[in-house]
């Protein structure tokens, strides 16, 4: 069950990706020129995106993929461009006219749906695959682990979804930026271990018949984020 807590960051983060951050996550996640902090961020991304699509079939036609927390679709695109049918989900209205602007006009046999709205939300149907990257990273992991378990009952093959790991360095860099004004900060990252969150995990009844396979962690400069792969036993 997802807390009052899980309720109240999701408020604040569709707030700061449609409002207070759009036109530098728009600015980011495009190829116009950034600074280096920004560089290192769209390197990371970049870099992490490559790999939950290796931890997918090269072959994705007629593949239902689910891309939680779609921000502005590049991962959409490529699933669909190796044939999937992708529900690409995400909170922010604003992020969600942008990527339908960027949306190419040839995917091959693949095809996008772009839609605002929850990802949890039960009536997108099933799918073959989830893939969140970088969506529940401000989640608490109770919550990252609740999610998870909604998510799972309607997946046939794979969850893929990345996590904060807890590092000396991204501790370092989450305390920096508390002293940022509260107007300009992200929400707050919840860093976890890779161990407690497989504890959690393993105690969620509903991911009971599902394995934790490949991992990666990535590190570029201020992005530091890891991968992680559960597939149905």
């Amino acid at each position: 069950m997802l807390s009052a807590a899980y309720q109240l960051r999701r408020g604040q983060i569709e707030n700061y990706f449609d409002r207070v951050a759009a036109d530098a996550w728009a600015r980011l996640t495009s190829d116009a020129p950034v600074g280096g902090i920004r560089a290192t961020v769209r390197a990371g991304r970049d870099a992490m995106r490559a790999t939950l699509l290796e931890y997918l079939p090269q072959d994705l036609r007629g593949r239902r993929i689910l891309d939680a927390g779609c921000g502005t679709g590049a991962f959409a695109v490529e699933a669909a461009r190796r044939g999937a049918h992708v529900t690409a989900i995400d909170l922010s209205p604003t992020l969600i006219q942008l990527a339908r602007d960027r949306l190419p006009q040839r995917l091959g046999v693949g095809e996008i749906l772009f839609t605002v709205g929850d990802m949890l939300d039960p009536s997108l149907g099933r799918f073959d695959h989830v893939v969140a990257m970088d969506s529940l990273i401000h989640y608490r992991v109770g919550d990252t682990v609740a999610a998870l378990a909604q998510l799972a009952v309607r997946v046939d093959r794979s969850l893929l979804f990345t996590f904060a790991p807890r590092t000396k360095l991204l501790t370092a860099m989450h305390a920096a930026g508390r002293l940022f004004p509260r107007a300009n900060r992200a929400p707050s990252i919840e860093p976890v271990s890779e161990k407690t969150l497989l504890r959690h995990m393993d105690a969620a009844p509903t991911l009971a018949n599902w394995n934790a396979g490949r991992t990666r962690r990535i590190s570029r400069g201020f992005y530091i984020s890891q991968a992680l792969e559960v597939v149905r036993a």
